[in-house]
């Protein structure tokens, strides 16, 4: 062997070498940057937290740090419990066996053997989650359930009221909104819905620029979890937060008649939030919405929220009441997926990015960046109503009053 020969074999294991070297170092990427060894976890998802559980960089970290492939499949929050949790349920997995179940099939459940069955639960609502982990109710017609491992709130939100300036400012002289450190908090909301149960005019209190009478938007609460969400707030705060029977059934009433003077409702808060800033105080004085969806307008708008911030007003009630997005794990897999949304890279984003607060009182973002009134942390909070409150809550509005 000569001499070119062996520095040209020398080249080239010194080649090998280098193309192992970084695929180890790399975690073992393919030629399209693949990351080779994941691990596949199934989430069955509700909505609100698409475009966060989407983000590169959260699935960059997910992959490269945890080794995770996470698939997300959206799922309404109410047919987590009444329908098999599979894949196939939604159009998924075994494509023969989905095509049976859209025909009628109902043989199919979480114990048979040939369905993609889920590794975790992600819902968009923390009543869902505590209902998920109780015994299905047979006699409703849920279907069979996972063993929940283990988990917990992952992602929060507190519910709040958009407003406007001049409007904020009345109610401030009005005895109903308190400012403290820049933050405006409605401290009186007893004194607010009454205003709207009396048939108030915005006249009244000083705003003849405003047609009608005072009201404040929201979804509804019939068919949409944060006008559900809000409407469980109300009746917490009606029965200064204990919410037993004997108050459920004489608040109500007081509550159905706040929902009739509500008037028509929109069932997509973001259809909501998105008519409060085209149309301004004349067309939306008030609505109700989560923290988030303004985090995340000034994030993906930045010239459109330049436009709104110095107007705009965000009122928190006092207390308020989160809206949690909870994980529940069913085995090893989904509880590393658990696992790693405590990173604190993954934590940051959902709050830079999309507006979701972590931890008990939200978390310890610096929240000055913003540019407007938000609070560092949120303590002042009512607990998340039980499943069998609000399906009574809803039941009585839906029915105009009646059981």
């Amino acid at each position: 062997m000569n001499k070119k020969q062996i520095i040209g074999i020398g080249i080239f294991v010194a080649l090998v070498l280098l193309i192992v070297g970084l695929k180890v170092f790399t975690g073992g990427s393919d030629n399209d940057g693949n990351i080779r060894g994941l691990t596949t976890v199934y989430v069955a998802t509700g909505g609100g937290k698409e475009d966060f559980l989407a983000d590169e960089d959260v699935q960059k970290i997910l992959r490269k740090k945890y080794k995770l492939n996470v698939v997300f499949d959206n799922w309404s929050n109410g047919k987590t419990v009444l329908w098999p949790l599979i894949r196939e349920q939604v159009g998924l997995g075994n494509s023969t066996i989905s095509e049976k179940i859209a025909n009628g099939d109902t043989s199919y459940n979480i114990h048979s053997s040939d369905v993609t069955k889920y590794d975790a639960l992600f819902t968009s609502d923390q009543r869902f989650y505590d209902y998920y982990k109780l015994a299905p109710n047979k006699e409703l017609g849920e279907a069979d359930r996972y063993s929940v491992g283990g988990g917990s709130l992952t992602l929060n939100t507190p519910i709040v009221i958009y407003s406007w300036k001049k409007i904020v400012d009345a109610f401030v002289k009005e005895g109903i909104v308190t400012e403290k450190e820049g933050v405006f908090y409605i401290t009186d909301m007893n004194k607010l819905m009454n205003y709207i149960l009396e048939g108030k005019k915005w006249s009244d209190i000083g705003l003849p620029e405003l047609y009608g009478k005072i009201n404040i938007a929201s979804t509804d609460p019939v068919t949409s979890s944060p006008g559900a969400t809000y409407y469980g707030l109300l009746l917490a705060i009606l029965s200064e937060g204990q919410v037993l029977d004997e108050n459920i059934q004489n608040n109500l009433p007081k509550l159905n008649q706040f929902y009739i003077k509500s008037g028509y409702m929109n069932n997509t808060p973001a259809d909501l939030f998105d008519r409060y800033l085209k149309t301004g105080m004349g067309g939306q004085p008030m609505i109700v919405d989560y923290e988030k969806s303004i985090i995340d307008f000034a994030n993906s708008n930045k010239d459109g929220f330049e436009q709104v911030k110095d107007d705009l007003r965000i009122l928190y009630p006092s207390p308020t009441i989160w809206n949690s997005h909870c994980f529940a794990y069913f085995n090893d897999n989904g509880k590393k997926l658990f696992e790693a949304f405590d990173d604190k890279e993954i934590q940051q984003i959902a709050w830079d990015r999309y507006g979701f607060r972590t931890g008990i009182t939200g978390g310890s973002y610096d929240v000055s960046s913003i540019g407007i009134g938000v609070p560092q942390t949120i303590s002042s909070t009512v607990s998340s109503l039980k499943m069998d409150t609000y399906n009574k809550l809803i039941d009585y509005l839906k029915n105009g009053g009646s059981n």
